[in-house]
């Protein structure tokens, strides 16, 4: 590998990149998804509530007592109480122990779903909410960096990002053969 030259500096960096991911791979393997919904903790009292609203459910179609059917219709409340505060926890749990990218996602798009819910609003130590994204980012800034100020740079443009002849001269220097080998 020729050094000296562009492309063989670009091939020697391609080379570092390659082991790098290759590395990066090997030692941090890629976790199998699970496929499915998570649906809410079933546990033995739920078992037991839904058990014995089928059973009154089950005896008032056979009997005539217009009583049965109020005993069914509280059995059935609770459960349906019971099924609420149980899904409940489960979101909690589910939105408390997020911490990657797909997740996060996925919660952002169920709940971008609904337009009542505004997504980045904060609430202001005034008591109001933003209202802009932009009103959120300037209160994040103010809150975490007080010293900071919101500046309204524009980014740079493509060209000047590109590399010049002596950004090259300078990389020549800095890589050589001997360092990346």
């Amino acid at each position: 590998m020729d050094m000296k030259s562009e492309t063989g500096l670009g091939l020697a960096v391609h080379w570092v990149q390659h082991a790098l991911v290759l590395a990066y791979d090997n030692n941090c393997p890629l976790k199998p998804v699970k496929v499915g919904r998570q649906t809410l903790k079933w546990t033995k009292q739920l078992e037991s509530l839904r058990k014995e609203m089928r059973r009154l459910f089950n005896k008032c179609r056979s009997d005539k007592n217009p009583h049965s059917w109020d005993l069914f219709r509280e059995a059935q409340r609770t459960y349906r109480k019971e099924v609420r505060k149980a899904s409940k926890g489960t979101w909690r749990a589910f939105c408390s122990f997020i911490e990657d990218l797909p997740r996060s996602a996925r919660l952002h798009r169920a709940l971008s779903r609904d337009p009542k819910i505004k997504l980045g609003s904060l609430v202001a130590p005034s008591g109001s909410r933003t209202q802009s994204e932009g009103e959120t980012l300037e209160l994040l800034l103010t809150t975490h960096f007080p010293s900071s100020g919101v500046t309204q740079e524009s980014a740079a443009p493509a060209a000047a990002l590109l590399a010049r002849r002596p950004d090259w001269r300078l990389a020549m220097k800095v890589v050589t053969y001997r360092r990346v080998e």
